[in-house]
This record gives C-alpha cells, structure tokens and sequence, in this order.
C-alpha cells in the first residue's frame, strides 16, 4: 500500500470543476485524480448513531437486547418476592431485624414493611449489574437522539421509570445500607412493552415486508393488558405486605376478578395505600382499553373491507386460484363459483377475489354462506399493484382469471384495464397460468402469451350467424359449455322437460384411446367407424381427436382417418369414461356357466353393451335384430346391407342403410363432392332471374379489420364492391337499387341490428360466407347500423358477396321496412353498449325487450334473435302476464335454482328455442378450460372462428316425411355415418304442445292448435301432432287445400267458436275438471278475439310501405295466413305466440339424445360435417363420378 500511494500524484492547488469540463493542459491526458468526500458520518457520534439508531438491523439487535433486560429485571423481581419473607424480620442492609404484626383494629399503618425488602447478596449483585448496563444504555441513547432540547428528553415517561429502576441500584453500592430498599423495578414491564413495538418495526423494515397493522394492534392491546395485571398484581402484593401480607397468587386473583368486573369479595385490600392503587389501575385501565379496543375494531372493520392477507403457510400447503376483476357483481360471482366448484377435483381450491372496489353488500351476505365462507376470499387491492399481488399470494397460486367489466359504457377502455391487469401479473408471477377474457378482438393480440383468452364479441357475433342456418346454435353451445349432471327437469311430469334436462347433462370430454373402454376396441379402424359404433353400444358420441404429434384438434377428420392407440379422443356424453359404471353381468354369468351361445349383441332377445350414465336410458336401437350379410347379386359392390325387420308381416321392403365400414371405401365416400359446389354445376337459371349471375370465387379474405383473427376460405367477389354500392337504401352511378325488393335476392334476407360497425361484426359475416357453404344458399346480409361505418370496416366487408349495410335502429319502423325487413327470415338484434349500464342493473335490458317485443307483432312470421345483457331478463320475452304455462316454468326455474342447478334459466321457451341468448351465458367457457383445457379450442371449431386444416364444421340437416323411414336417432347416426361420413351431435325439435299448467281435459288431448285444425272437421278424431300417424290420420303432411279460399277466414272463425263452445260443454261433465276446461276456452276465445289488433297492426305497415313508396305486396298479413302457412312456419321453426295464437308449439335441443329417440318430421339434426378439403387427391374427379345421387339427396340439407 506504500507503494501504491507513494506512486499517486498531488492534485493542482487551483483544480477545479471548470479544469474537468474545459480540460487543464498542464496535466497529461492520462492522469487519474483521487477524490474524497467528506461527511457527517465520519465523526464517532454520527457512526454510532447509525449503528444504534439508523441500521435496521443493528438498532434490531440493540432493541432486542433491551426487550431482553427488561424482562430479565421483572424475572428477578419475582424471585425476590418469592424469596423473601416479612415474618423473618424486616430493616435495612446489616441493621437489626424487627418483626411486625398487622393490628386490623388500628388505623394506622407500618410503613417498614414498605419501604424495606429483604434481598440475598448474590441477587443485588445480578440487579446491580443489569441496572448499571440499562442506565448507560438509557444516557447513550438520550445523548444520540439530542436535538437541541435537553428538557424533553429528561420528562420522556420513558427516562423518568428508567431512572427509578436504575440510579438506585447505582447508589446502593456506594451506600451499603440501603440494599434493602424496596425499587419498583415491577414497572420495568412497560419499558419492555415499549421496547418490543419498536423491535417489530425494526423488524418488519429489516425485512422488507409491511407488517400487519391488526397483528402490531392485537400485540399492543394484549401488551397492554398484561402490562396492567403485572403491575397491579405486584403493587397490591407489595403495599399489602403492611397488611394481610398477600402473596403473587392471591394478588394475580384478586386483580383478575376486579379487571374483569365479577368482584367475588373474599380476598379485599386492608390498607388504603393499597386501596389508592386499585382505584388507579381500575382509572388507568378504563382510559387505556378503551382506546386500544377502539383502534382494534376500527382496523377490523377496515380489513374486512379490504379482505386481509391471504396466508402464506395456506398457500404453501392448500391450492388456489385468483380471480381479478374490475367490480364484482353478485351474478358473476355466483356463475364462477357454481361452474368452478362442480368438478370434483376442485373442492379442496380456495378462491382468491382481487378486486379494486368495495365488497357489494349482495356479495358480502353470499360469502358468509357456510358454503363459501370457508373456501372464498375477497381481498380489496388492485392487481397493477404488487403489494395486493403479494397479498393473494399469486406466485403460489395454480391460475388467475382476469375478467372485463362488460358493462362498462366504453368498452375500449374496460379491455386496457384488462391488458393491463394480464401484464402485471405476467411480471409478478411469470408461472402462473392465465385466463384472459377480451371483449373486443382488435384487443386480443396484446394478451397473446396468456394461456387461454376468450374473445366475447368474436364468440358472440360467430354464435349468432349460426342462429341463422343452425338453428339454437346458442343454446346448444351454452348447454354444451356448462357443466350439468342431468338432472334438471327429472320431477317434471312434462315429458319434454325430463328428456330435454336430461340431454343438457351432456358435456365434452377427453380420454386417450389406448386407455378407454369406449374406444379401445377401434384401433386401426376409420373415425366414423368407431364414432357410430361407440354410440350404438355406449351411447357416447365421439366428434374429434387429435394425434400424439399435433396439437391442432380435429373434428370428424372423416373416414379415412385411422385411429391410433395414442390419440386423443374427444366425445360428448352424460359423464366422462372415467366416472362410469359398466355392465357386462349378461356376459360374464355365461362364461361363468360355460354357456356357449350367441353373443348379446346379436340374439334377438338382448340389448347392447352399455353405460349406465346419469339414467341414460335403455339403448334400445332397431339394429339390434338386424344381421348384416353380404349382397346376393352380382354386381353389388361387395357392400354389406343390413336386412330390416319388415312391418305388419308384409314383405315389402324400405330403403336399407348400408353398414359403417371398418376403412374407408374410396368409391362410397361423399364429402369431396363439396369441392365443386354443386349449386354452381346447374346451368339452368329461373325463370324468373333477371339479373346477371355473379360469379364467385373462392379465397382468403384480403384485409381483416384486426389482427389475430383466423384465416378462413371463403367466397368472395372476383372484384371489391366500391363502398358506395354496399349502401343498400341508396342508388350510386354503379347501380339504382334504393330497396331491397329492386335486388331481387333469391334467399331471405339476414338483418343484424348493431349500434357501431365493431371489428367483431366481422366474425358474423365469415361463417355465413366460408367455403363449405353452397354458393345458392348464401343469403343476403344487412347490416343495420346506429353509426356509420368506418373506412376499415368497409374496407375489410367489401370483398364478401352480397353484403350491404344500412343506417338505422331497430326501433324505427321506416328503417326497418327501408332494410327490407318483410323479406327477411331472420333478424338479429345485438345487445347495444351504451345501454350496457343502467342506474338499476337489470334494466340494461329494458328498451332491447320492448322493441323486440314489437318487432314480434308487426312481423309475426319473422324469425328474431335477441342478445341481452342479463340471462335473467329472458324470461320477459314473449311475455304473457295470464300465462298459467309460463308461471309454471317459473316456478320449475325456482325449484332448480334452489336444487343447485347452474341451469336454471334453461327451461324458459325462449332460451330452450335459442331465440334469446346473453354473452354472459359463456363465461363458463374460460371456468371450465381451468380443467378442460381444450374447449375454447373445440367451441371455435364448432363456431366457424377457427379452420383447422382436416377438421370438419357445423352444420344442420332437416328430417322430412320422407326420411320418417330411417325411424330412429340411433339409425340415422349410422345412415350419415356410411353415406357421407358425417356425425350426429343433437337434434332440435319442434313439436306440439298445450301451454297449461293445469290438467288438461279430455276432449284437449290431442294438443292441435286452432288456427290448424279449424280447416278440417271438428268430430274427426285427431292424433297428437308430433306422433307418427298413419295413412289417413289426419297428419301434418296431409291437409289437403286447407287455405285454397283466401275468403275463408270468417268461416274459420266461426267453426272455431263453435268447436270452443262444444268442447267447454264436453268439459264440464266431469266436476274435477271444469274449471281446467272453461280456462283454456277462455284463452282460446281471447286468441280469437286478437285478429282485429293484429288487422291495425297490419294496416299501420302497410301505411307506412306506401308513405315510404315500397311495394306491399311482400309484406304477408297475419290475418291472411292459411292454416298450411302455419304449418310451413312451424315447421320452418318460427315459434313466436304471435304466429300461432294457441301457442301449441316449442322447441328444444336433445343433445346426443339416446340412439332408441324417436325422428320427428321437422326435426333438424346438428352435424359435424368432415372437412371437404382434408383429402383432395387427385383420383377426385373419379370419386365424384361414383357418388350415388340418390344417398347425396337423402341427407342434402
């Protein structure tokens, strides 16, 4: 080191700050100046300030060892009580003892045994030595804190009871004789009192962590208290010395008893200077506790706003999970917690609930259940923060749902604030998995590397269009994404109730195929193979799997695709694999026995194989007697027919279905004729199509409004249409159409009512216009907007055909009729966002239902679909207040809310008919990818927002009277699996009912509306409408020219009546039932009586046409409509009440519904179609060539 500074040169007398900026040329370049900077610190007072007072963890260290004094001197004063005795005599140190007695009768008092103790040797030196370290610990620590102001230091209440505690120990070994002399060294408590709050804050910033201010309170509360019996418990033992000479004990007791207000009264202090002291610890401790108890509960009750801390020692040792919101609503809760806690495996989870607002006191009073105030957690913090991250413990916890606050008025900003609440945690706990929820799709890129997102405007405008050619799409999805056991509805004596609960219990589940029993078996075989065969002896619907070495899913892959052990099969049943019981007690009794006969699948008198899952019924399928043997003549095709049993002993045969084959047969297979798009094969145009044919083309679209959106093959316009032509209510130099009559569409329209042109509407036009759809039944698409689109949106529609967009609302008439509204079969009404909120929040919905409910009388035969915010407010659709059906299905929605059912609002018509859907319905989707990760990614596939390559896409299929013939669910399933390789999902059926809660009388048994059997004779007897009759019955498909006389309406009327009068006068025979029959003749009277207000709401339409200057002669009166229109519209699916007075009609979806399920005409099927494109070879041309046209028509949609 001598070296090294002997080397340092000597800085310039005159450097300076200029020299460094400007450079100093008398120094050479390469010098290195040392510098010093001198502070405070470096003075002996400043070094042990910092380290008594200023270091965290010396000044820890400092505390710690004086806490630990303290206690040592109240120790010692203890072992001095017990060791001393007053009755051995009682002086000063080395003076003569003297023994006193107490005189009870005399008042005055003996102060000896007061001021003089008796001390051993060896315990004056222990308190000696101590006092002498606390002393000048006390006079180090006053000369460090000195800031001028001696005085304040010396009055501290602290140094006042440190001196009395320490100098006269001091003194005592100067003087000898005052060894004796009794120190109150028993107030030493409460120095350790304050010593040990300034060590747990000491403490807590050594550490770096915020301490708990309940915890530092409950610490200084019982301090307190402990501090007040010590003192009282030693004063009274000391000052009664000259008394009854009380020992520790009996002191403790006796402060105890007066502390806590009891007063027994058998242990009482004799003298008064010990009465003095009672009487100033009772004041003492009734000025003190107060105002520590005060402070307590003022912290409790605010953390029970706040929520406290999450434990660390639970998170350790329990699992959990996060949820993050924006404002917690009691219906959101109440939605998460009942889809998450329905799985099994999530009982033992805690829920941790982060959110930034006050606790509601709706969600207050929920989570003092008993249900769930043991397992939820609300915690009030942000997640932007990370002290309230650290508070939910999210680095331990198993997954964090981050969801929007939909009913926010600027939705934009509610996706920020989830962007932003997804990256903070993404930063604290990079390990935990997300699961995001975005309302708007331009937002969804920026939470990309979230684990799974919800995009709820891409879902909801996809799931919409799907409304519009699959009917109910939205409710299927909804009941397919909510986790049931089937059991709703099963107390119902409605039969549509009990099988329509029972098929909602349906969910999507996975399992790998080596390891299953349901699909183990198909190794090595084709996908419709297994998919037919597996429902035939399981009932389990298989619809996709995905291979070992893709991750992309895929669903119905086709027939050519072979199954493998290491799959991953994806199916839909009651319940999973793993939770089901199997039977095989019919097979395993005969190898038991050594019976050697035919196998139970083929004798004649025994069922299938099956699982007896959640009462799935008895799998009862007419193949089941079927033996399938090879083609006698010559030239068959070698394809094996299955024989079917004939009916009434005739021998005429039906159409046969061939049998699911085990490989794919390329010369049966159907799915690749789509590529040519057969509508574009017919050459022969109407006659009646005046315009010039535009041909499409097939392609990606070439802008898309946002990024992250799916690429998906569509058609397309070989030419973007200029932004002028869209405007459909007006004529630009390209064209003069000003209305959509002059277009002369051939499809109905599709009208979507919108408030703004949002990116999302982008999703609702995609499905609608994808590839796999033939190009002759693209239906026109109607934008009705609020506001007028911007450049992007148009930009990014413009290249689809036939899209036109309008501005208007939904609640204008003119706009409505200007859209071509009586030319349309379906219109959407999308929830608009600045009626998202309201002061009261169910009321958001209040003018959506309304206008809707206008919409349903001026246009009865029109088919509307509403979106609403609040899946409660369902129930005001289509709203009758007299309806004794409809306050039945409220009281069964009741009965399964209280049951614990997440679907209670499922047995409302308008729901059940997917007439009324609610974005809210599919928070579901990202509570169960918590545990089925797959389901978001099955939910776009089956929505058209997704296009995996090789993965099939759903569609619908109507069942007619002549496919009445294939009788059964269970074989349909295997005709569409050997015709065209696609696969049954559910069914939703329309079929006739009578609306009455009460029983309904005998004569009303056959369930027919007015308004269809008032055509024929009011004696024929009729059958129920939806069952199968015979030739001659009187069924659906045959009325012959019941509406042939347009001039027949009043006759209809009056047959009616008297059909009313005679069947109230047949009612009333039987006593028990007259009122049942005069009440629903009464409703069939008022019905009737409703033509009149229908006939002004027809005249206000067609004034408004004609002031307008549109044709009329689209728009189709109510009172005009023949009872075979009805029919068509019923069959058709238009269930409004408007349409059909007696409301004689609902419908439903039967989600894989037992294969035994009986077809009904008008009953359309939802198919998982396999994708055209998966396997385009180049032998295609010949596989269209050996296509049978006559199969393609059976199952054309």
């Amino acid at each position: 080191m001598s070296d090294l500074d002997s080397e340092a040169l000597p800085l310039p007398p005159r450097y300076r700050f200029r020299d460094l900026l400007l450079g100093d040329p008398s120094l050479p370049n390469d010098d290195r100046v040392q510098v010093e900077f001198y502070v405070n610190e470096n003075t002996f007072k400043e070094r042990l300030k910092l380290f008594f007072l200023r270091n965290q963890r010396s000044s820890l260290r400092i505390r710690l060892f004086n806490f630990s004094l303290k206690l040592l001197t109240c120790l010692l004063y203890i072992v001095r009580v017990l060791l001393d005795n007053p009755a051995q005599g009682i002086g000063c140190w080395g003076c003569l003892k003297h023994k006193y007695t107490f005189n009870a009768s005399s008042s005055e008092i003996n102060w000896a045994p007061i001021l003089w103790v008796e001390r051993k040797l060896a315990l004056w030196v222990i308190q000696v030595i101590v006092a002498t370290i606390s002393f000048l610990e006390t006079m180090l620590l006053i000369y460090l804190s000195y800031k001028g102001n001696i005085w304040e230091q010396i009055f501290r209440v602290s140094f006042v009871l440190e001196m009395m505690n320490t100098l006269p120990f001091i003194i005592t070994v100067f003087w000898p004789p005052l060894r004796n002399l009794f120190i109150p060294v028993f107030l030493n408590c409460w120095l350790a009192k304050h010593a040990l709050e300034n060590m747990i804050n000491d403490f807590h910033r050594a550490i770096l962590r915020t301490q708990s201010a309940m915890f530092n309170q409950v610490l200084i509360l019982f301090c307190t208290l402990l501090c007040l019996v010590f003192t009282g418990t030693c004063g009274i033992q000391h000052l009664e010395r000259a008394g009854e000479n009380l020992n520790l004990l009996t002191s403790f007791y006796f402060c105890i008893v007066t502390f806590s207000t009891v007063g027994y009264g058998d242990v009482t202090p004799k003298i008064w200077p010990s009465q003095l002291l009672v009487v100033i610890m009772i004041c003492v401790a009734l000025v003190v506790l107060p105002l520590q108890f005060e402070e307590l509960v003022y912290l409790w009750m605010e953390r029970q706003k706040s929520g406290g801390n999450y434990s660390r020692h639970r998170a350790q040792t329990e699992k959990h999970v996060v949820l993050c919101v924006s404002s917690l609503k009691i219906d959101l809760l109440m939605d998460f917690l009942n889809e998450f806690y329905a799985h099994p495996r999530l009982q033992d989870y805690y829920v941790v609930i982060l959110c930034p607002t006050e606790m509601d006191v709706q969600v207050r009073r929920v989570l003092q259940i008993p249900l769930w105030s043991q397992r939820v957690i609300y915690l009030q913090g942000s997640a932007l923060k990370d002290q309230d991250l650290m508070r939910a413990k999210m680095d331990n916890g198993e997954a964090c749902f981050i969801l929007s606050s939909r009913n926010e008025v600027d939705r934009t900003a509610a996706d920020h604030q989830t962007i932003l609440r997804a990256w903070a945690v993404k930063d604290f706990a990079p390990n935990c998995p997300l699961y995001v929820q975005i309302l708007k799709p331009e937002n969804k890129f920026h939470v990309k590397f979230a684990d799974h997102v919800v995009c709820e405007e891409e879902c909801k405008y996809a799931m919409l269009a799907l409304n519009c050619i699959c009917p109910a799409t939205s409710t299927l999805i909804t009941l397919l994404v909510h986790t049931s056991r089937g059991q709703e509805g099963q107390e119902s004596p409605e039969q549509w109730q009990r099988m329509y609960g029972r098929c909602s219990g349906n969910e999507v589940y996975h399992i790998r195929m080596g390891d299953s029993k349901f699909f183990r078996e198909y190794e090595g075989k084709s996908f419709t193979y297994a998919a037919f065969h597996a429902h035939k002896k399981y009932g389990v619907c298989l619809i996709g799997l995905k291979r070992e070495e893709n991750r992309s899913i895929l669903l119905n892959p086709g027939p050519r695709h072979i199954l493998a052990a290491s799959d991953t099969c994806f199916y839909i049943n009651i319940t999973k694999e793993e939770n089901s019981a199997f039977i095989f007690k019919q097979e395993e009794k005969q190898k038991q026995r050594g019976f050697s006969g035919p196998s139970p699948h083929v004798g004649p008198s025994r069922l299938p194989v099956h699982s007896i899952i959640a009462s799935m019924g008895t799998v009862a399928m007419d193949l089941q007697n079927a033996e399938c043997r090879p083609a006698q003549g010559s030239g068959g095709g070698g394809a094996g027919m299955l024989a079917l049993p004939t009916e009434n002993g005739s021998g005429s045969r039906r159409p046969s279905i061939a049998p699911v084959l085990e490989l794919a047969d390329s010369s049966a297979l159907l799915p690749c004729d789509l590529l040519s798009d057969p509508s574009e094969d017919e050459g022969t145009p109407d006659d009646d199509e005046g315009l010039s044919v535009v041909e499409y083309v097939k392609g990606y679209p070439p802008n898309s409004p946002y990024i992250g959106s799916s690429p998906t093959l569509c058609h397309l316009l070989p030419v973007k249409a200029p932004f002028c032509c869209l405007r459909l209510d007006k004529g630009c130099k390209h064209n003069s159409y000003e209305d959509a009559k002059a277009y002369g569409f051939k499809n109905k329209l599709i009208i979507v009512s919108a408030e703004t042109a949002g990116n999302g509407l982008y999703n609702f036009i995609v499905p609608l216009r994808a590839y796999y759809r033939p190009r002759r039944e693209l239906n026109p698409i109607v934008l009705l907007l609020d506001n007028r689109p911007d450049h992007h949106f148009l930009e990014a529609i413009c290249c689809f055909p036939m899209v036109y967009y309008m501005e208007g609302s939904v609640d204008n008439l003119d706009s409505l009729l200007r859209c071509g509204v009586i030319y349309a079969d379906n219109l959407v009404v999308v929830d608009k966002e600045s009626t998202m909120s309201a002061e009261e929040d169910y009321m958001a919905d209040a003018k959506t239902i309304v206008n809707v409910q206008t919409m349903f009388r001026l246009f009865p035969s029109l088919s509307i679909t509403t979106e609403l915010t609040h899946p409660s407010n369902m129930r005001f659709m289509q709203f009758r207040a007299k309806d004794s059906y409809s306050l039945a299905l409220s009281k069964l929605e009741k009965r399964e809310r209280e049951n614990g059912s997440n679907l209670a609002f499922m047995f409302r018509l308008p729901f059940a008919a997917g007439r009324v859907f609610s974005i809210s319905m599919l928070d579901t989707l990202l509570y169960q990818s918590f545990v089925k990760d797959y389901m978001i990614s099955i939910t776009r596939l089956l929505l058209g927002l997704d296009t995996t390559p090789g993965s099939g896409y759903l569609c619908a299929m109507k069942v007619t009277e002549d496919d009445l013939w294939i009788r059964t669910y269970g074989r349909l399933f295997q005709k569409l699996c050997s015709s065209s390789a696609e696969i049954p999902i559910g069914i939703y059926r329309t079929e006739s009912h009578v609306f009455s809660s009460e029983p309904t009388p005998p004569t009303t048994q056959s369930q027919v509306s007015v308004d269809v059997e008032d055509c024929e004779d009011t004696q024929e007897a009729k059958g129920p409408w939806g069952a199968r009759a015979g030739p001659g019955s009187g069924s659906t498909g045959s009325r012959p020219g019941c509406g042939s006389d347009p001039a027949g309406h009043p006759l209809l009327r009056r047959k009616s009546l008297q059909w009313v009068r005679k069947l109230s006068r047949k009612g009333s025979r039987p006593s028990g039932k007259a009122p049942a029959a005069a009440d629903w003749a009464s409703q069939q009277r008022l019905s009737l009586c409703g033509r009149s207000e229908r006939q002004e709401l027809s005249e206000l339409v067609k004034n408004r046409m004609r002031h307008l200057g549109l044709p009329t002669t689209g728009y189709e009166d109510v009172t005009n409509l023949t009872a075979s229109d009805v029919m068509n519209r019923v069959n058709l699916g238009y269930l409004q009440d408007e349409v059909n007075d007696s409301r004689d009609t609902l419908s439903y979806v039967l989600i894989n519904p037992p294969p035994d399920t009986r077809l009904q005409p008008s009953d359309i099927v939802y198919l998982i179609r396999s994708d055209p494109l998966a396997h385009v070879a180049s032998s295609c041309s010949n596989k269209l060539s050996s296509c049978n046209p006559e199969t393609r028509d059976e199952t054309q949609l």
